[in-house]
């Protein structure tokens, strides 16, 4: 279900850490500005603002290789940097202001992350840029610079905002459908089934857009970095839950409704006899369990559930539960 940090360069030395609290956080920063800051008589119970936190960070980060460093893509950048303000929901909820907030209470908890979660998280201004930063450096490679892939993948944020409004639906279904899910940065960081769909709704924004060859790229990096096969073609909404995600294989002409749970190893494809529109049309609301194959230009109705290890080559009425064989 989770990405690990596969070949993370963040080797500590041993160090002894005082008693950490928002009481050290300030007086840590205190100390590296005090060149520069009046002292400021002390507040009851002081809060941690972003300021605060990054001087804590590159005050206390430990020593790491040249090639790591706690400063996100976004400021090693010489070009300004894009700053997008991210409109308020239906619920009129701040996902990402919250997404800060507890990235912050992690870092509290752990303090061995403060350079990670500063880097992934709490440097950037808007979500955009920080699922920009955190996608190009997963799918980086030495002839994809990660620089080249934020610029990419930042404009294509940016510019359709449809993508955004189904990333935070994505967001708040991960949390709402898996247990296992601990709060949204958890998932954001974490869930490589969410980082795929996330990718792949680039993808298919250049897909639709003419620049194909580049979709086709980052489908195939996806699939080599997180195991999921997603042709940039295939049409997905909003609501996504991609549970593990591991072995998930959609064809080019597939279509997935809204609020969708599909857990690893399903295959919708095609059965090998049809061209053009050959693949399975998923309604709203289907859950589909794992290692189940829907295959051919078939239809899940809205709210059916398919039980594991089922076998689908015809259509399924709406919430019908099947588990099974259903063939022609």
């Amino acid at each position: 279900m989770s990405t690990n940090l596969v070949g993370s360069p963040f080797l500590f030395h041993p160090i002894i850490l005082m008693p950490f609290n928002n009481s050290t956080l300030t007086m840590a920063a205190t100390c590296v500005h005090s060149s520069r800051t009046e002292t400021t008589p002390s507040q009851t119970n002081p809060k941690i603002d972003d300021h605060v936190f990054s001087s804590y960070v590159r005050f206390c980060r430990p020593d790491l290789p040249d090639h790591v460093s706690c400063l996100p893509i976004t400021e090693k950048k010489s070009k300004p940097v894009v700053s997008v303000v991210n409109s308020p929901d239906e619920e009129g909820d701040n996902l990402w202001l919250r997404m800060k907030d507890e990235a912050r209470s992690d870092v509290e908890q752990e303090p061995i992350l403060s350079n990670y979660y500063f880097s992934s998280i709490l440097s950037h201004d808007s979500m955009e840029s920080a699922l920009a930063n955190y996608l190009s450096l997963k799918l980086s490679n030495s002839s994809l610079p990660t620089g080249t892939l934020y610029d990419l993948f930042l404009g294509v944020l940016v510019e359709d905002k449809e993508i955004m409004l189904a990333v935070n639906d994505d967001l708040r279904a991960v949390k709402e459908r898996d247990p296992a899910c601990i709060s949204y940065v958890h998932c954001f960081l974490n869930f490589k089934g969410f980082l795929a769909c996330q990718a792949h709704r680039i993808a298919h924004n250049l897909w639709s857009n003419g620049r194909r060859i580049l979709a086709l790229l980052i489908q195939n990096r996806v699939s080599e970095v997180f195991a999921v096969d997603i042709h940039p073609g295939a049409k997905i909404g909003r609501g996504i839950m991609l549970d593990h995600a591991t072995g998930l294989v959609i064809g080019e002409t597939a279509v997935i409704g809204n609020n969708v749970s599909i857990l690893h190893n399903v295959t919708l494809g095609g059965t090998g006899k049809d061209s053009g529109d050959r693949h399975p049309k998923i309604g709203d609301g289907v859950l589909i369990g794992a290692g189940t194959c829907v295959l051919g230009n078939v239809r899940i109705e809205d709210g059916a559930k398919i039980g594991a290890g089922s076998v689908v080559l015809k259509p399924v009425p709406a919430k019908l539960l099947l588990w099974g064989i259903l063939l022609n």
